[in-house]
């Protein structure tokens, strides 16, 4: 297993998963944990939720791009998220724990290579039917929208170079609460050099969690 990152070079967590895996309320569970820990704000171009996000224009979108300020610019559902390399900037130099969410590999592949530094990588997971059980409990008008990404998630991951190192924490929100989840998350993050999980066991779990929930 390879091993990475000495204390004092740590930058973040990377909470990576589908649709409903559990990355907003274990962010939330993390912050009470440790106020260290917080969820950086993305910039978001684009309609709906603006709870949690910096809205910006299209036009301050692009003047950020210019500046080289972004470290990550994705698209979802219609609209445009992007992290600002300033905000991450500020978090740590009022010493805290960005949490990052993202669910494309292609994504998290970006998103190291413009931090440098090494950020623990953590995939939250739940089978399909969990997912869409979560959507229509928390009242989604766009179920088949998630259950669509959980799709897109599952072989975007399973397809992934078997030789690249992705994700040294592996965790299934429906067998592990919140609470738990959160607690494993600092633990691993305060045991660093971290250890990436082998592709074997990350095949393996994927395939149980892509498995009836229970």
């Amino acid at each position: 297993m390879t091993r990475e990152a000495s204390r004092g070079e740590l930058g973040g967590v990377v909470l990576f998963g589908p649709p409903t895996a559990g990355k907003d309320t274990i962010s939330v569970s993390l912050a009470g944990l440790d106020q260290r820990f917080g969820q950086l704000t993305k910039v978001k171009v684009g309609s709906g939720r603006t709870a949690g996000y910096r809205v910006a224009t299209s036009g301050e979108l692009a003047a950020l791009r210019r500046a080289g300020r972004l470290v990550l610019e994705t698209e979802r559902y219609g609209n445009t998220y992007a992290v600002d390399r300033a905000d991450l900037e500020a978090m740590r130099e009022d010493g805290r724990v960005p949490l990052i969410h993202l669910g494309s590999v292609s994504h998290l592949r970006t998103f190291r290579a413009a931090v440098g530094e090494p950020w623990l990588c953590v995939l939250l997971w739940v089978p399909r039917d969990v997912c869409r059980h979560r959507s229509l409990g928390r009242g989604d008008r766009d179920t088949g929208d998630r259950l669509a990404a959980w799709d897109e998630a599952l072989a975007d991951v399973a397809t992934a170079d078997a030789a690249e190192d992705m994700f040294h924490l592996l965790i299934r929100t429906d067998q592990v609460d919140a609470d738990k989840a959160a607690e494993i998350v600092a633990q691993a993050y305060a045991d660093s050099p971290w250890a990436h999980t082998p592709s074997g066991e990350l095949s393996a779990f994927l395939r149980d969690g892509s498995r009836t929930g229970g």
